[in-house]
């Protein structure tokens, strides 16, 4: 039998900015395959500061009871309108491979705002664990943009076909 996760979603506020440290410091892995070094405290409160100054960014912290287990990144109407970007579902090391991500996209799934046709998500560097999670949820590959990024695409609702979702052009 299948442990059932409840899995808490919470607005990140700039105190947040240490728990979203501690939870990159738990997660060397992510930035060892990308080639950049652990942000520094610093560098996640400007952040943190970043994504409360832009209104359609979201930043929420992923808890399991009180306990910090990942955090998620979205921006609404990007890079059109009706379209939502996940920009970085992280889960920390220690909590992967339990399902959390999986409960977190499933949560943001039920809260899409009135008017959401698709659900964007990039993947950075080459992150063959991360396309597979996506597809895996009904993405597909839709924007190459490469060497820096990949993106998948799920409609949500609509008639956005999947050759529109390849056709996509992305902001200047």
């Amino acid at each position: 039998m299948l442990e059932e996760r409840v899995l808490k979603v919470q607005e990140t506020t700039l105190h947040d900015a240490p728990l979203m440290h501690q939870l990159y410091l738990d997660t060397p892995q992510y930035f060892e395959m990308l080639g950049t070094p652990i942000p520094t405290l610093l560098e996640v409160q400007r952040e943190v500061e970043f994504a409360l100054r832009d209104p359609r960014r979201r930043l929420e912290l992923l808890f399991d009871g009180e306990r910090a287990i990942g955090c998620l990144d979205y921006k609404l109407h990007y890079p059109a309108r009706g379209d939502i970007t996940i920009n970085l579902l992280m889960i920390a090391g220690p909590a992967q491979n339990r399902r959390y991500g999986s409960l977190a996209l499933g949560h943001l799934e039920e809260r899409l705002p009135a008017g959401t046709r698709r659900l964007l998500a990039s993947v950075l560097g080459n992150n063959a664990r991360a396309a597979r999670f996506w597809e895996r949820h009904g993405f597909s590959f839709a924007i190459d943009a490469r060497p820096v990024m990949e993106w998948y695409a799920k409609e949500i609702g609509g008639s956005t076909s999947p050759m529109s979702l390849r056709q996509t052009k992305l902001p200047a």
